[in-house]
């Protein structure tokens, strides 16, 4: 396909050969190609105008022993399979033997060919590298990056006609040396290129990080809007930004302030409007609004948006003046044999769970993608957002000044990245914090962001998750500039899975309600309960299909007749690939004889192949009272 001008060259080779697993092995000499149209229209639709997918084909090699800077591999001198991009190298097998060697990480080569129809300059975007990206773009060295999820560019000068060989080294070796570092995951160790890459021609001018916010006034929304401009040219000049909303046969103009500024400076400028009787966004009614920000001739943003307000009245959540309790399942971006490299596919059949189950919110641990989030967007479907670092229930790792200010940076691009989205609604800062924090580090890590984020994006919550078994008798310093606190509450399988039905239910209301005492004028939300289960224990045993599905419809009963509780997020959505010495954790000493499976997290209500368990059901059943959620406050 043909689209600006733009085309992409892919690396062939003398010798090609079939694989029985359906991938091509690529071999030979550089200078035999065949030429493939594979810049395509990106995976998001929102972000700057003039942006394509490189999807590939790529070859992709793997480097066991570490041999291939030293054998010319940055220069595009290696043989391999052919793979599209978004590609994890290792997603075939997560458990057994073969998911062991897996897990334990390698490296991975990625070489395409760029070629431009004319000189000039042009960003490269990676979405998602994990865990250490590093780029060359013929033979010279553009830059590395660390970190999955994390959104990282390059700005490249690409001569007209010239092939240009691009390569990325994705090295996830080590998966306790990346937890030392601060990046520890609680899921797979999926290693490559594991989400989409653009090219975008730059202009003069390029807008950036637009944010947009809006407080409701009777039957109108006041709406402010703002983006960074940044000159590009090499002399100074003024500049001025233009943009509309639209939606159906409505349009509201958007004018900025013109800006005067140097070569290469930037600034933001913002606007305000008042939109009458704006189409709101909402669960059940996710009217979205075409939003477009240029500088004429130059710089383009275009995107959907969609005009709502939260805000919370002590402990009560509110969406548009109306009570708001959400309910729905956590999700992880994983997919049986591609890992977190999602296909368009694997994004719709995961919105389609949540929608089977009558869910009007999802929470995740790692920042999520932003065509996943585009389409929890469409869906009507709220977020609950994992932001920063994630650690082991109770742990705190970012206990240095380096790794305090990693955290920090990690919230801050996550943020940048998906405050557009009105599904978001809440940054959580911190999962399964113990008692009142791990140590000062970790209460000052909270405090700093949490005073950041009400200030920066002041239309969202600022969160934590406090861990179930070990929540503070008395609320200390670390809750005090939250707005709400979830609970991770696993009465009846990590805590006494074997009592009686009475003796869980019992249990259940007691601590839903030393919750409720224990954070006043917090909005409150349990977010995360669950139990594994697969069809090799017996169907009402722990372990069982039948006894998972009794306790999610439970554990639902008792948070809806809680009025101080907000909302109900079951963990998980689906199956999901972990470290393949996990086995379910401390259940195996609470129950001897259960059966879990090696190597995948089973508390989903779907299997890893998306096959739902009878709890699918059970929950849909248990979910369908709330409707979508919205009530008078």
């Amino acid at each position: 396909m043909r689209h600006r001008g733009l085309r992409l060259v892919a690396v062939a080779a003398l010798v090609i050969a079939v694989l029985a697993a359906g991938s091509v092995v690529v071999a030979g000499a550089m200078s035999a190609r065949t030429q493939g149209e594979s810049l395509v229209p990106p995976q998001a639709y929102g972000g700057p105008a003039g942006r394509l997918e490189v999807a590939g084909p790529w070859v992709q090699a793997l480097d066991p022993g570490d041999r291939g800077e030293r054998a010319g591999f940055a220069a595009g001198h290696f043989p391999g399979a052919l793979v599209t991009v978004p590609h994890v190298a290792n997603a075939a097998q997560v458990t057994g033997a073969a998911g062991v060697k897996a897990y334990a990480g390698g490296i991975a080569w990625y070489r395409t060919t760029l070629t431009a129809p004319e000189t000039g300059s042009y960003a490269l975007r990676f979405e998602s590298v994990h865990h250490v990206a590093t780029v060359w773009l013929d033979g010279r060295l553009l830059g590395s990056h660390t970190g999955a999820y994390l959104p990282f560019e390059f700005t490249l000068r690409l001569r007209a006609a010239v092939p240009h060989t691009l390569v990325v080294r994705a090295d996830y070796r080590h998966p306790s040396h990346q937890k030392r570092e601060g990046w520890h995951r609680t899921w797979f160790n999926y290693g490559g290129i594991n989400r989409e890459v653009t090219l975008r021609p730059l202009a003069p001018s390029e807008l950036e990080a637009p944010t947009l916010r809006t407080v409701l006034s009777g039957d109108d929304a006041n709406v402010d809007v703002s983006v960074l401009v940044r000159n590009r040219a090499d002399a100074a000049r003024q500049l001025h930004v233009r943009g509309t909303l639209r939606h159906g046969s409505s349009s509201i103009a958007l004018a900025f302030p013109a800006v005067r500024l140097a070569p290469g400076a930037s600034q933001r400028v913002s606007t305000s409007v008042v939109v009458r009787r704006p189409a709101l966004w909402a669960p059940g009614t996710p009217n979205l609004y075409a939003f477009h920000l240029e500088v004429p001739g130059e710089g383009t943003w275009n995107d959907r948006v969609g005009l709502r307000e939260i805000r919370r009245s002590g402990d009560v959540l509110l969406l548009n003046g109306k009570r708001l309790r959400l309910h729905g399942a956590s999700l992880h971006e994983d997919a049986d044999g591609r890992g977190d490299a999602l296909t368009p596919a694997d994004m719709d059949a995961m919105v389609a769970d949540l929608k089977a189950v009558g869910a009007n919110a999802t929470r995740a641990q790692h920042g999520l993608s932003t065509p996943l989030l585009e389409r929890l967007d469409r869906a009507g479907i709220l977020v609950w957002q994992g932001v920063g670092p994630v650690d082991a229930p109770g742990a705190w790792t970012s206990d240095t000044a380096a790794l305090g200010h990693l955290a920090r940076e990690r919230v801050r691009a996550t943020v940048r990245q998906e405050r557009l989205h009105p599904s978001v609604i809440a940054w959580n800062l911190v999962n399964e914090v113990a008692g009142n924090g791990h140590d000062a580090t970790e209460v000052s890590y909270v405090r700093d962001m949490a005073r950041e984020l009400h200030r920066t994006d002041p239309g969202r919550l600022v969160a934590l998750d406090v861990w179930g078994p070990h929540p503070p008798k008395v609320a200390g310093h670390i809750y005090a500039d939250v707005d709400a606190v979830g609970l991770t509450n696993y009465i009846g399988w990590y805590q006494d899975p074997l009592a009686s039905r009475e003796t869980i239910t019992a249990a259940l209301h007691a601590a839903t309600l030393s919750f409720t005492r224990t954070f006043p004028g917090k909005v409150l939300i349990v977010s995360e309960f669950g139990a594994e289960a697969n069809p090799q224990n017996a169907v009402d045993a722990p372990g069982g299909y039948g006894f998972q599905s009794w306790l999610l419809r439970r554990h639902i009963a008792t948070y809806r007749s809680v009025p101080e509780i907000s909302g109900m997020l079951v963990w998980n959505l689906r199956d999901f690939g972990v470290s393949p010495d996990f086995a379910g954790g401390s259940i195996k000493s609470e129950v001897p004889g259960i059966h879990v499976e090696r190597g995948l997290n089973t508390k989903g209500i779907f299997a890893y192949d998306g096959r739902p368990k009878p709890a699918a059901a059970a929950v849909r059943r248990a979910f369908a009272p709330l409707g979508d959620g919205l009530s008078a406050p």
